[in-house]
């Protein structure tokens, strides 16, 4: 009986000390973690922007050239010239997608798009995420809605060429592309009275 006690005595104090070290690691790294989020985010919004910066003046750019705003429960950027950026987030086929979405000042064409995270497989729709597709959305229209096609059958203004092999993550992409749209778009038109 004494033998048990001291175990579960021992397993208490063990998983106490554990707890509290653990407590202690996250209350020291979530500050961390937070900056580190919010940099990727600035970042990420800059390169939309097409601004230049480098780690060292990544806050001090950011601040002189993007201006944030708090629409409803919108985030938007707006940098010098107009154009408008606001984060993207939703589901891509396999995981969540998440990143970056400038809208050039006219409100109706593609500035630039950066995904900042993405789970989709590798060497197939996991290339959503490499420049050279995400070049492919630079001037393209938004209406009536983006979509992604077959490689090569990008027609229309509206139209982007996709990835062999990725088509389902490409449509999971476009959904979420024109599901963001739509609801940022919809809150720059009520300050505009479009």
């Amino acid at each position: 009986m004494k033998d048990k006690l001291l175990m579960i005595v021992f397993v208490l104090v063990l998983g106490s000390i554990l707890t509290a070290s653990l407590l202690a690691v996250n209350d020291y790294t979530n500050p961390i973690i937070q900056t580190n989020n919010l940099r990727t985010v600035k970042s990420s919004i800059l390169a939309a922007f097409g601004i230049p910066f480098n780690e060292e003046n990544l806050d001090d750019i950011f601040s002189k050239n993007v201006k944030e705003e708090l629409k409803g429960a919108a985030t938007l950027y707006y940098s010098k010239t107009g154009d408008v950026a606001f984060e993207i987030a939703g589901s891509g086929l396999w995981g969540p997608i998440e990143g970056v979405l400038s809208l050039k000042h006219n409100l109706k064409t593609i500035k630039n798009l950066v995904i900042i995270h993405q789970e989709e497989t590798p060497g197939l729709g996991g290339r959503i995420s490499e420049k050279e597709f995400l070049n492919r959305f630079k001037g393209k229209a938004i209406y009536p809605k983006l979509e992604i096609v077959a490689p090569g059958k990008a027609l229309n203004d509206n139209q982007v060429d996709g990835i062999t092999g990725a088509t389902m993550s490409g449509k999971a992409l476009e959904a979420l592309l024109n599901s963001e749209i739509k609801k940022y778009t919809s809150v720059l038109s009520e300050d505009t009275g479009q």
